[in-house]
């Protein structure tokens, strides 16, 4: 197959539409799922995503950036797009002519965007960001007040507000204390925009965690994230959704050697066999997004059984010892993240082993990685950056 290049990304499409069902599910009223597509829907691809959930009724979306909007607008997106983070006020007339909804996180940020929209005229819709303990961008408890100022400002429609929960996979005492904190300010918040007859009808709070552990009612969105790429997120058993990996990340034997006890391998001689050995080349490095930090720490699986990785890894490929494994040749499958046979590798072992969260490292995979979509287990098309230049 084409795509067997060298390193590619299977990405089910059956598992994420399973995983937008579970997510469903758990919400309570009208509140409906906000896909996070950011970062590339977190390496996955952010427009066949988007399509696959306007396919099971999911229509809004949360990005980082106006580009990431654009590119979901362009590609057929009807709903809301909300741009999570500041953008530069030069942009509001494309900002509001794409229909994109803007976060407002100062009362300085909100005035130099009405002006800009004013000198364009145009109107950019607007949510409030709000910081309940997140402490990164967003009105504070103490200047929540100074936010109702706003809604005099001109051509800014301020539709809705929403604050991040830091800590709701915190299941301590007090991580759910501090949870617990965020969700009271933020309906304060609310409560206040009601009484001066303000109606903030596209609110949303809840994040991957939040969903599971800490319902809400009354709220138009729910952000979710890294649920629907069916990665773990940590809440009480009784809260846990049956959900599934999204992405595999495969690749192939490009050589096998035998090689004799005392034969450095790779960069700085950092592995030397203690036997003879076999070592298998595979054709995926840093640049593919397969962390440095794996070398001689972390595994692959081949044939069903975990192979460890041996020597540093390189920029483009990596060694590993398959002397225990009978069979290897040029051309057999690696499986570097996903199942194989009874086996599996998570990004929440390797994440572990690397003293990170797996949210990094998928993420992180590269866009020389080819994506390949499958839908019950049958290919579907494959993107491949390098043909779409």
């Amino acid at each position: 197959m084409d795509f067997l290049k060298r390193t590619w990304a299977e990405i089910d499409l059956s598992a994420f539409r399973n995983n937008m069902e579970a997510v469903k599910s758990r919400l309570s009223g009208d509140t409906r799922i906000m896909a996070v597509l950011k970062a590339d829907a977190y390496g996955h691809g952010d427009r066949t995503l988007m399509q696959e959930a306007v396919k099971a009724g999911v229509t809004d979306f949360a990005v980082s950036n106006p580009e990431e909007g654009l590119a979901l607008r362009k590609a057929g997106a009807e709903g809301v797009i909300l741009l999570l983070g500041p953008t530069p006020w030069e942009w509001a007339k494309t900002i509001a002519e794409y229909h994109l909804t803007q976060t407002i996180p100062s009362l300085s940020y909100s005035k130099g965007l009405s002006q800009k929209a004013k000198e364009a005229g145009v109107t950019v819709r607007c949510h409030l960001k709000l910081d309940t303990g997140m402490g990164r961008i967003g009105f504070l408890p103490e200047g929540f007040s100074d936010a109702f100022s706003l809604f005099t400002l001109p051509c800014l429609e301020i539709t809705g507000a929403f604050s991040h929960l830091s800590s709701a996979d915190d299941l301590s005492e007090e991580g759910e204390a501090y949870t617990r904190k965020q969700i009271r300010l933020f309906y304060s918040f609310l409560d206040q925009a009601k009484k001066r007859g303000i109606l903030l009808s596209e609110s949303h709070l809840l994040n991957s965690a939040g969903i599971l552990s800490f319902p809400c009612e009354g709220l138009r969105f729910a952000r979710a994230g890294i649920i629907l790429y069916g990665l773990p997120v940590e809440t009480k058993p009784e809260n846990a959704l049956a959900l599934s990996p999204v992405m595999r990340l495969c690749s192939m034997v490009t050589m096998v050697k035998t090689v004799p006890a005392g034969s450095s391998i790779g960069y700085g001689r950092s592995y030397v066999t203690k036997a003879p050995s076999v070592i298998a080349t595979v054709p995926v490095g840093y640049a593919d997004g397969y962390p440095r930090g794996l070398g001689n720490r972390g595994e692959v699986l081949l044939c069903g059984k975990r192979a460890p990785i041996v020597g540093n890894v390189c920029m483009d490929q990596l060694m590993v010892d398959v002397t225990h494994i009978p069979g290897v040749t040029e051309g057999t499958p690696v499986t570097l993240v996903g199942k194989d046979g009874n086996e599996e590798i998570t990004f929440l072992e390797l994440a572990n082993l690397l003293g990170t969260i797996h949210y990094e490292l998928c993420c992180g995979v590269g866009k020389r990685v080819p994506r390949v979509y499958v839908r019950d287990q049958k290919i579907v098309w494959v993107s491949d950056y390098y043909e779409n230049e």
